[in-house]
């Protein structure tokens, strides 16, 4: 097999890589899907990186219910957020996860309670670069 120089070969479920340094090959296959990086890819802007976070976070259903409660809001606990959404408090709790992950909200720990709240300097910065975004299209 003959790959480009540089090119690293992960398996997700198992052991696989295929190193082309200097020839080096070492591989343990199981069965599983592929996944390729390679050094020679495109840089990307630190711009679209973050809209492309942002928009990821922004992908389901619950997360635009929980902005929105956010939004209307100085802040809810999770229990309060649950009461919103016709799923479980775990399946809540995911989400505010992933939405906290991307920096969109903040959770401020009152025990037993967690406080969440949107978090208005990247919640701005995400507005613009959504709002530049959908300009390209004018």
């Amino acid at each position: 097999m003959v790959c480009p120089a540089g090119t690293i070969y992960t398996l997700i479920f198992g052991t696989c890589l295929l190193l082309n340094y200097c020839n080096l090959v070492y591989s343990t296959f199981t069965i599983g899907f592929v996944y390729m990086a390679s050094s020679n890819s495109l840089d990307y802007k630190k711009d679209d990186i973050q809209l492309a976070k942002y928009a990821k976070a922004l992908n389901h259903p619950a997360r635009v219910v929980i902005i929105k409660c956010l939004l209307t809001t100085d802040g809810c606990s999770c229990g309060e957020i649950v009461n919103n959404l016709p799923i479980a408090q775990a399946t809540v709790s995911q989400h505010l996860k992933i939405l906290k992950e991307a920096g969109l909200i903040d959770g401020i720990i009152e025990p037993p309670k967690i406080f969440y709240h949107l978090n208005q300097e990247n919640w701005a910065k995400a507005k613009l670069l959504f709002e530049n975004f959908m300009k390209l299209s004018a």
